[in-house]
């Protein structure tokens, strides 16, 4: 199993939603954030020094969806989101794929793919 953590743009979020219902993914929690990534918030080129990037960091409204799937559902999931999610500007966002040891769903005690 896997552990997709999404950061996207607030108004791309029911476009993922559609990749995740097509592809079957059990569950989703979604999360209001607020970030940047390594244009510290700006979408046009500045010339300013690093430092004085640093300390002028602009927070961007973001949402953060995590759903965990299984493996062989990945590569899909992650080519559809390139595909219908990109606009190809600057905070576009990023998906953090990491491993899920285990999992349970605590009403039943179904451990594994079984709690998804």
């Amino acid at each position: 199993m896997k552990m997709l953590s999404i950061i996207i743009r607030p108004d791309r979020l029911e476009k993922l939603k559609e990749i995740l219902n097509k592809n079957s993914t059990g569950g989703l929690t979604v999360i209001n954030a607020m970030g940047c990534g390594n244009q510290r918030g700006r979408s046009d080129s500045d010339s300013s020094t690093d430092e004085l990037r640093i300390l002028n960091m602009n927070l961007i409204p973001k949402v953060m969806a995590v759903t965990v799937v299984k493996d062989e559902d990945v590569n899909t999931i992650l080519a559809e989101i390139n595909t219908n999610i990109a606009s190809g500007k600057v905070g576009d966002g990023k998906v953090f794929v990491t491993d899920v040891l285990d999992s349970m769903r605590i009403r039943t005690g179904d451990r594994g793919e079984k709690a998804l």
